[in-house]
């Protein structure tokens, strides 16, 4: 459970009736991003108020007219997603870098130039955006974000969020500890041969090619094949 001091009101208003919580702004806003979280370490008090900073705890009757027979997590889950969480200033300007380094980091390991076929390094896209005066916005989801990221982002660059697929082959000496590495992409087909060796195809964002070559070069010293399989 988050202290009250570092606590910050998450209110829903219904029918010019407030309803507000003491959330931690950090797991609220994971909360609304979609992710998992424990409800007990969201909430700073176990109460619904009218006014949270002033104590003024909402009457039971005005909470089960809005709300209905919810239970009190899904009252809390509620009033995050379609209410107003109250950052601090200097919460949202954290949040905003976060969330804007990772919508970079993976627009930089999943787009390439289509012409060059090969990525964008990522400072050319943080310059784009900055040349579509993106902007984050902390009350839509990531995946809604990199949309629109990648919507403004065409304007100025030349970009593909395709897939490939590559098969690959590896010998019996490397075959183990390569399946590991297969296994971190969306592994299509695994076929474990006789020898001993492995073959497999996966299918990768195009941007991350060169990573999953770079592993399998390290661990293999060069020694496994690929090819690149054109879909029909």
């Amino acid at each position: 459970m988050v202290k009250l001091e570092d606590a910050v009101i998450a209110r829903l208003e219904f029918s010019g009736d407030k309803f507000e919580l003491l959330v931690d702004p950090y797991i609220a806003m994971d909360l609304k991003h979609g992710k998992q979280i424990n409800f007990d370490d969201l909430v700073a008090a176990t109460q619904v108020f009218n006014d949270a900073r002033k104590g003024d705890e909402k009457n039971s009757a005005s909470v089960k007219k809005v709300f209905g027979s919810m239970s009190f997590n899904e009252i809390v889950k509620k009033i995050v997603l379609d209410g107003d969480v109250q950052l601090t200033t200097v919460q949202r300007r954290e949040m905003v870098e976060k969330r804007r380094n990772e919508i970079i980091n993976f627009i930089s390991r999943n787009a390439v130039n289509p012409q060059l076929n090969a990525p964008h390094p990522r400072k050319r896209i943080e310059l784009a955006l900055e040349e579509a005066k993106f902007s984050v916005d902390l009350n839509k989801n990531f995946n809604q974000q990199v949309e629109m990221a990648i919507k403004e982002l065409k304007k100025i660059l030349p970009l593909s969020m395709d897939k490939l697929k590559i098969a690959v082959r590896i010998s019996a000496a490397f075959s183990g500890r390569a399946s590991s590495i297969l296994h971190k992409y969306n592994v299509i087909k695994e076929e474990w041969q006789n020898d001993g060796s492995l073959v497999g195809v996966v299918e990768i964002p195009a941007g991350v090619k060169q990573d999953l070559f770079n592993e399998l070069n390290h661990l293999t010293h060069g020694d496994f094949e690929s090819k690149l399989l054109e879909d029909k």
